[in-house]
């Protein structure tokens, strides 16, 4: 029995102390939300008066909100710092990229006006070493003078110089003499005589021009270089040339009919 009214005395006891600690808790949670409800002006402590538990704990929270806001604001700062100084780093690059850009731009330029004052000073070089030579090779050739055309009378002494001339280049023997005996003994110097009544005639191939020759021999001993008309003076008297040629060493061989 006695201890058990020792238990009991002690439970109450022990219930007496818990129940002012809950008051006691209740009483600053009470505190609490009063203070949150009054006005900031309301949380300034009169001076000399002692601070509540309540007006404590209030001044504690707006320390700590303060000092987060500051260092939000600090943090912030640095941010925009670390920013500004980012995109004056780039700006920075860009214009130094610029810069670059037109320095290469005006160096290629400068380059390409060099190159095209070279080929300028190179064409131009080249154009009076042109000159030079020109003007050394005109100095030391001497000075032609035109030759005009060899005419030749159109006569009988003009037909045998003009054959003459043929022959010469032709490799053809003869003399002016010879040409000129032969030609006035067979047609008297007429370039369109033809016999009608020799052998000649009475086989179909009369004998034709200044050396009555045959068309057949004409073909065969023509010159190259003369007329293809057997009554042509020039082409008759080289083609007949050139068959006594071949036949008795020249034209001035034949002294009658041949």
């Amino acid at each position: 029995m006695p201890k058990n009214i020792l238990g009991r005395a002690r439970s109450r006891a022990l219930t007496k102390q818990h129940g002012i600690v809950l008051s006691g808790v209740a009483a600053l949670g009470t505190a609490a939300l009063a203070f949150s409800a009054v006005p900031s002006s309301a949380g300034t402590v009169t001076t000399g008066a002692p601070a509540t538990t309540a007006q404590v704990a209030a001044g504690i929270s707006l320390k700590n909100v303060k000092g987060t806001v500051t260092d939000q604001l600090a943090g912030t700062n640095v941010k925009l710092d670390a920013y500004a100084a980012q995109k004056k780093a780039v700006d920075a690059a860009a214009a130094k990229k610029a810069a670059d850009a037109a320095a290469q731009k005006k160096a290629a330029e400068a380059a390409a006006q060099k190159t095209a004052a070279q080929a300028a000073a190179v064409r131009q070089a080249v154009q009076e070493h042109a000159a030079r030579q020109a003007a050394d090779r005109s100095a030391q050739r001497p000075q032609m003078q035109p030759v005009a055309a060899k005419t030749y009378a159109d006569n009988l002494d003009g037909w045998i110089r003009q054959a003459l001339d043929i022959m010469k280049a032709k490799g053809i023997p003869g003399s002016y003499n010879g040409l000129h005996r032969n030609i006035l003994r067979e047609s008297s110097g007429n370039p369109n005589a033809i016999n009608n009544w020799d052998v000649n005639a009475v086989n179909g191939i009369p004998s034709k021009g200044l050396l009555q020759v045959i068309p057949p021999t004409f073909t065969a001993y023509h010159v190259s270089g003369t007329s293809w008309n057997i009554y042509d003076p020039v082409a008759n008297i080289t083609a007949a040339a050139n068959y006594a040629a071949d036949k008795y060493g020249s034209i001035d061989n034949v002294n009658s009919a041949y």
